[in-house]
């Protein structure tokens, strides 16, 4: 098959705005196009790849299991399983002992939402303007941005969306009757925005007080991507349930729901997954956590995220309205619409996301090399320095 944009074009259900752009390749943070063409990957998979594509250890894993026990459904005991979920009770907070397997990101905010409900015996959600949770209908419901939840209204009733990083918004909304407060500590799909400390301790404060739980959505920030294995860790809090996927399995479908101690015992059979804990993605996730753990790549994620966010902020490019982030996970507010801009970058072989109309969002992976951490400050900063002809 010669021409495989005009096959996806005539067969994918349409959904995904494409990309001018076949990948066939990928290794570390570089990717090939089916000419041979290579470029530095800001995108990683919307944040899968944080250890690399194609990484040996999660190579050697997978090609291992499959060979022994690729599906093996939860009714039953698997050893992957076992080791995955020791090492997700290892993990930061301590009293995370417990853990539901799913495939995404999605399908953990959703088990969330069950569990919180189950558990408190409470029907509303209160979660923030701008955030991004999920396409499923619950953690739709969740998302605050109308442009996402309007063409399947109606949704899941009450659910309030309340103003990011408004404390006082927090207080006039969780009460008695809320079952769970879900937040993200930066929102990547509302424009890369960083939570303050202050309101991430009113919104654990208030959910102590009143009975609530405090859901914290790490399914993007999660495991290194912003310098520590969760980004909560930054601002010294501790959610009752925690939700990551994305990177969890280095490229394979995984995500987790992980409980802390005030969330209830929860009865058997109130949830399930067909594929979720798979013996295949259980093994690719425990060689994540391992290399992520050996390469110390929080601690690098942490290191170049700096040097870039430095290199970019003393660029001053008149474009730019500001720039901001946490580890390796970067956002440039720009004066103009971003697309163009991205557009321009993937002509000089650099592969960057949005974080909605007009903020420029960055990726890598967290092996990225200093090499490439230069190469794509001068990329970005030329690119925006010529943006008025583009």
């Amino acid at each position: 098959m010669d021409n495989f944009q005009t096959i996806e074009a005539i067969h994918t259900s349409g959904v995904y705005p494409k990309r001018n752009l076949t990948i066939v390749r990928g290794k570390g943070s570089h990717v090939w196009d089916e000419n041979g063409q290579e470029y530095i990957d800001c995108i990683s998979g919307h944040g899968v790849v944080n250890i690399g594509h194609c990484h040996p250890s999660v190579v050697s894993a997978v090609e291992k299991q499959a060979k022994q026990l690729i599906t093996c459904p939860e009714v039953f005991h698997n050893d992957q399983r076992a080791r995955l979920l020791d090492h997700l009770a290892a993990l930061p907070p301590e009293g995370m002992q417990r853990a539901f397997l799913c495939n995404s990101g999605t399908e953990a905010v959703e088990a969330a939402l069950k569990f919180a409900r189950i558990s408190t015996g409470r029907s509303e959600l209160i979660s923030t303007l701008r955030s991004f949770h999920g396409r499923t209908m619950g953690s739709l419901t969740l998302t605050g941005q109308k442009k996402h939840r309007m063409p399947f209204e109606p949704l899941l009733p009450h659910v309030t969306h309340i103003p990011f990083n408004k404390t006082e918004a927090l207080h006039k909304s969780v009460s008695e009757r809320t079952a769970a407060v879900i937040l993200e500590v930066v929102q990547g799909e509302g424009g890369v925005r960083l939570a303050d400390a202050e309101y991430l301790h009113t919104a654990q404060q208030l959910c102590h007080q009143n009975g609530a739980l405090l859901i914290i959505d790490e399914v993007q920030t999660g495991l290194g991507r912003t310098g520590k294995m969760f980004a909560y860790e930054h601002y010294g809090i501790e959610p009752d349930i925690l939700c990551i996927a994305k990177s969890l399995a280095g490229g394979l479908p995984m995500g987790a729901t992980l409980l802390g101690t005030r969330v209830s015992e929860l009865p058997s059979g109130v949830h399930g997954s067909t594929f979720g804990g798979n013996p295949l993605a259980c093994a690719a996730s425990v060689a994540v956590l391992k290399v992520l753990e050996t390469e110390k790549l929080p601690e690098r994620a942490a290191e170049m995220g700096e040097h870039i966010l430095t290199q970019l902020r003393e660029s001053n490019l008149p474009i730019v309205r500001e720039v901001r982030g946490l580890g390796l996970m970067i956002g440039i507010e720009l004066k103009q619409k971003v697309t163009p801009i991205l557009r321009e970058l993937q002509k000089r072989r650099l592969l960057a996301l949005p974080a909605g109309k007009t903020i420029l969002r960055l990726l890598p992976p967290l092996v990225i090399s200093h090499k490439d951490c230069n190469q794509i400050s001068a990329i970005v900063t030329k690119v925006l320095r010529e943006s008025q002809s583009i």
